[in-house]
C-alpha cells in the first residue's frame, strides 16, 4: 500500500492506493500545531483490507514526527483513537 500526502494552504489529505483503488483521509489545519481530521473515505472494493486503519496510523505517525496534535472529528478516526490508548499523546 502506498500512502501519499496532498497538501493545500488550509489542509490536505492522505491518499492510499491499493489495487488501482484510492482511499483518503482529509484534514484541515487549525494552526501550525493542530489539525482536524474530518473525513475518511474507503471505497467498497477496499473495505475490510485495513486501508482506513493504515491511513489513521499514518496520520498519527505524521503528527508525532511533526509535533502537532489531532482533533478527531471524523467518526472513523475517532473510533480508531478510542481503540488505541497509545494514540492519546497526539489527540486534543
Amino acid at each position: 500500500m502506498n500512502i501519499t500526502l496532498e497538501e493545500t494552504r488550509s489542509g490536505g489529505r492522505y491518499v492510499a492506493e491499493v489495487e488501482g483503488h484510492y482511499a483518503e483521509m482529509t484534514y484541515s489545519r487549525a494552526s501550525p500545531e493542530l489539525v482536524i481530521v474530518d473525513h475518511t473515505g474507503v471505497p467498497d472494493a477496499l473495505r475490510g483490507k485495513g486501508v482506513g486503519q493504515a491511513l489513521a496510523q499514518h496520520a498519527v505517525e505524521e503528527a508525532r514526527r511533526g509535533g502537532w496534535k489531532i482533533i478527531p472529528l471524523c467518526p472513523f478516526f475517532k473510533a480508531q483513537a478510542e481503540r488505541h490508548p497509545d494514540w492519546q499523546d497526539i489527540l486534543r
